[in-house]
């Protein structure tokens, strides 16, 4: 499991007080970064990557601009062209759980502009 402590940002918060829900999918943006740029596949290089085809976004409790908060993100399920992470954003200081995010990419080669079977390398990294 990766673990991204995210600062929240003055402008990040919306006039009724809280962090706009957009802007938690960036904050779960942050964290695929991490995970992936982590386990050796940063999302800009190579051939092959994997490119988002569905969210599904629960938002459970506020986030205030002073909370101190993480995204944890990890492999949920890994088939032949897709792989599902699960992310949540988590209050660092009680472990509520703010969001949680299912993400379904599919592996994609650059070169061909089509869908691609996850290689074996990439398996085995992104089980780590």
């Amino acid at each position: 499991m990766q673990r991204t402590d995210i600062q929240v940002r003055f402008n990040d918060v919306d006039q009724m007080g809280h962090v706009n829900n957009a802007v938690i999918m960036e904050y779960f943006d942050l964290g695929k970064e991490a995970f992936f740029a982590e386990r050796g596949l940063p999302p800009e290089e190579g051939d092959f990557t994997v490119m988002i085809v569905h969210y599904d976004v629960d938002f459970k409790r506020q986030i205030h601009f002073h909370d101190r908060i993480h995204v944890t993100t990890e492999t949920e399920r890994l088939g032949t062209k897709s792989v599902t992470v699960l992310q949540r954003v988590v209050d660092s200081n009680n472990g509520d759980i703010c969001a949680e995010c299912h993400t379904v990419l599919a592996g994609y080669r650059r070169s061909t502009s089509s869908s691609e079977v996850i290689p074996d390398d990439v398996r085995q990294r992104l089980l780590e």
